[in-house]
């Protein structure tokens, strides 16, 4: 992944497209999350504001049409590119398709990027050749493709857990992407948006987060609708002592100082702890923060314990489509295992009749559904607390069988979907409520 700027005449937003080329190849090729090479030293580094908005689009769009954009491209292919060929290739598929480009134009933008690649520049030919194929092919054809599949490593696991038609419902909601949520004050001054059943406020097409109305006053912070969920459900108390284990980036430490609850917020992230302090300053509430490990932490019990466990983030691929290309799923049983130690330590940090909620952003029941179930065997003076899911907003059919709240891509589809979660609640068979 050594393209360089350009030595022909640079054309309109070609920076921006070398920069989505290099982010795809981050992702593909090096297997790096978006977030950890969108910094000040990635592909971005150099570009001002608005190519850096097209280039996260343009590299994110391509991320989720990237199954897609491969079944278009399949009959003019005969043999399979170099992925830093492929990316170049599929960046096209999206601008003309998705975008609405010109062929032409996109063509010579990318064939230029294609010259000018150390490991690209002797498929320039084919670039070019492909490109003008595609410029001669339907709006319609490219509509009547299926939802973009996931990666076989992750559709397969996901398959046994749901079945073929509820994912089928879950890639279409991958495509469509993820709105903006916001989680507020009773008194915050809010930008316009539908308020969900759930609660929090959703915007379409929202562009600048810090532009929008009442962020300067820090009434409001964004979060996934899902994501708001686990603290409306722990339903923590004016005065209760409340642990946020793994809180980063906080917001639902600021759901529950919300509350009027006295907060401890611990996270093993130096840096993501600071981002924490960010947002608590920003919204101004008065939090504990703690950097520790999760599993060293120790302290007097606490009367509700939010488990926000790290997780493969399954659930967040709407919003976060590099995920499925940047993995692999080799990481699974060291997560699940984490998990489990989480849980045992995270009861022992509990009062008698307190409360634990367990959630995972993640699709896989493996980091839900069997983790609940594996830890009633584990701890038999345990119960789940299904009646505490009953909020509003919450449909009892999302409620499966062990007494979890399952939640999916493709809920409130209407109205634009949501992050998959899971969330339980832990209580003592002889606590009382």
């Amino acid at each position: 992944m050594s393209q360089k700027t350009p030595k022909s005449a640079p054309q309109q937003g070609q920076a921006a497209r070398l920069a989505a080329v290099q982010l795809l190849n981050a992702v593909t090729v090096k297997k790096r999350l978006l977030s950890e090479v969108s910094g000040p030293k990635g592909p971005m580094g150099r570009l001002d504001a608005a190519d850096k908005a097209r280039a996260q689009r343009l590299a994110t769009t391509t991320l989720r049409f990237m199954d897609r954009a491969d079944r278009l491209l399949g009959p003019f292919i005969r043999r399979r590119p170099t992925p830093e060929v492929h990316n170049i290739l599929r960046l096209a598929v999206v601008e003309i398709f998705v975008e609405g480009a010109p062929a032409h134009g996109v063509g010579n933008a990318l064939v230029a990027i294609a010259r000018d690649g150390r490991e690209t520049t002797h498929s320039a030919g084919m670039v070019n050749a492909i490109i003008r194929k595609l410029g001669a092919l339907s709006v319609e054809g490219w509509e009547k493709l299926p939802a973009p599949r996931m990666p076989k490593w992750l559709r397969k696991p996901l398959l046994a857990d749901y079945g073929k038609a509820i994912i089928e419902k879950i890639e279409q909601a991958h495509a469509l992407g993820a709105p903006l949520d916001l989680s507020f004050k009773e008194d915050a001054v809010l930008p316009e948006g539908e308020l969900l059943p759930t609660g929090s406020l959703r915007i379409r097409d929202a562009g600048q987060v810090s532009a929008l109305e009442g962020y300067a006053e820090g009434g409001w912070w964004v979060q996934d609708a899902a994501a708001a969920l686990p603290v409306k459900i722990l339903a923590p108390q004016k005065g209760e002592r409340v642990l946020d284990l793994c809180a980063a980036p906080g917001g639902k430490t600021m759901q529950i100082a919300a509350s009027g609850a006295d907060v401890t917020a611990v996270d093993l992230s130096k840096s993501r702890m600071e981002r924490v302090a960010e947002n608590l300053e920003r919204t101004g509430f008065d939090v504990e923060t703690v950097v520790s490990d999760a599993l060293e932490f120790k302290a007097e019990p606490y009367d509700a314990i939010l488990l926000d466990a790290p997780c493969t983030a399954t659930g967040t691929i709407r919003r976060h489509p590099d995920l499925p290309y940047a993995k692999d799923g080799s990481e699974f049983p060291e997560l699940f295992a984490l998990q489990e130690r989480m849980i045992d330590h995270a009861l022992t940090l509990l009062k008698p009749n307190g409360r634990l909620v367990f959630c995972t952003c993640s699709l896989l029941f493996d980091e839900g559904e069997i983790q609940i179930e594996d830890a009633l065997k584990r701890h038999p003076n345990l119960i789940v607390d299904s009646v505490a899911l009953k909020v509003a907003g919450v449909d009892p059919e999302w409620i499966s069988k062990e007494g979890g709240l399952r939640l999916r891509p493709d809920y409130f589809a209407a109205q634009g979907g949501m992050d998959g979660f899971y969330i339980a609640v832990l209580r003592h068979k002889d606590a009382k409520s």
